[in-house]
């Protein structure tokens, strides 16, 4: 029941259910997710682990709400870290591992424009999870999986641009070639492109939020 509920609100959040800054009263995730307030506190623990959640004292959690200046020094670890975990791969994954990416990336190349945010972020979730075993550097991949779950909501952002995932696209398969060649500098400068890109359309977006609001 709590990984339901950990799942069913980190979901609800990254899906614009809960919007940044909203409060997460016990009552409303208990009637929400049918759990117990015991089961419902323990998930929201689990979240703000992630960065998704804040726990204000004496107020209570609310969805974690980014300023433009934590998401630019997010995305500017990310980048080292993504890079960093994309030349590793280059040079210690096995061919199965390989295979296995690019399969991964090609079920993305088929995806379209209109499909769900959470499918998008599930399928790049499966491509960082293959990339980060087969780095083979455990602190590596410690740190950018933290900082993935950190941003969740600007990738999901980011992803629903319109043209977004045209250019994640074309941006992981250099990724993918790169790798595929064995040539680790390239997989390196592919990765930190591809974070980079995807920092302008997110900072973008945010910015354009917080002004409207």
């Amino acid at each position: 029941m709590r990984k339901q509920v950990e799942d069913g609100l980190r979901a609800a959040i990254v899906n614009g259910r809960f919007a940044p800054g909203e409060h997460l009263p016990d009552r409303v995730l208990c009637d929400l997710f049918g759990a117990s307030r015991s089961v419902v506190r323990e998930a929201v623990r689990l979240l703000e682990a992630e960065g998704l959640v804040t726990v204000v004292p004496n107020r209570g959690p609310f969805v974690t709400n980014l300023s433009v200046t934590e998401a630019e020094q997010i995305y500017e670890v990310r980048g080292v870290l993504e890079a960093l975990a994309g030349e590793c791969f280059a040079r210690n994954a096995t061919e199965t591992e390989r295979q296995e990416l690019r399969a991964i990336w090609e079920e993305l190349a088929r995806t379209g424009e209109t499909a769900r945010r959470e499918d998008l972020l599930a399928i790049k979730r499966r491509f960082y999870d293959v990339m980060l075993a087969g780095a083979r550097n455990p602190y590596v991949a410690r740190m950018l999986d933290q900082l993935l779950n950190r941003n969740m909501q600007l990738r999901a952002m980011s992803l629903s641009d319109p043209g977004r995932l045209k250019w994640t696209i074309r941006e992981l398969r250099r990724v993918i070639e790169a790798i595929e060649r064995r040539d680790a500098d390239e997989a390196f400068s592919a990765c930190r492109e591809h974070v980079q890109r995807a920092a302008e359309t997110a900072l973008r977006l945010l910015k354009a939020r917080d002004g409207a609001g």
